[in-house]
């Protein structure tokens, strides 16, 4: 790590602590060259897959596509923001986790109507009718079947 005073790349961790719930480390150094001290912070760096759409074009993942859908779909229902927060940190870390480099956007929107079906079926209807884009009712009352027990 090269001192940010002095440009010397000798410097030495005096301090190490976890932060941001232990998604970070924080680190105090200290230059060996001119003893000036300064903060650093370390992070893992998680690469999400790329998104293949239908008409095959790939583009990286964008979780605020994810949750603008989902906000869409939960628009005036009594669902709070920490239970659509957790289900979208559900979906993203089930496509990190896979270990592809591409996911078909199939996927995620099956993930989603999973994550919404367990949230509020009104929620989960709505984002299965654009996402399904039904032809006819008939596909449409089948999915609405799928909800009862």
């Amino acid at each position: 790590m090269y001192c940010p005073f002095c440009n010397e790349t000798d410097t030495k961790v005096i301090d190490s602590r976890l932060v941001a719930d232990g998604h970070q480390v924080r680190r105090r150094r200290q230059c060996s060259a001119c003893n000036e001290r300064f903060t650093t912070f370390e992070s893992a760096e998680l690469v999400m897959p790329r998104v293949v759409k239908s008409n095959g074009n790939r583009e990286p993942f964008n979780e605020e596509k994810l949750k603008a859908g989902f906000l869409r779909a939960l628009e005036k229902r009594p669902v709070s923001t920490d239970a659509i927060e957790t289900a979208i940190n559900k979906i993203t870390y089930h496509l990190r986790s896979t270990g592809e480099r591409e996911i078909s956007s199939e996927t995620i929107g099956k993930y989603a109507m999973e994550e919404l079906k367990k949230l509020d079926k009104v929620a989960f209807i709505r984002f299965a009718s654009v996402y399904k884009s039904f032809d006819d009712i008939k596909a449409f009352l089948d999915t609405i079947a799928t909800l009862e027990p």
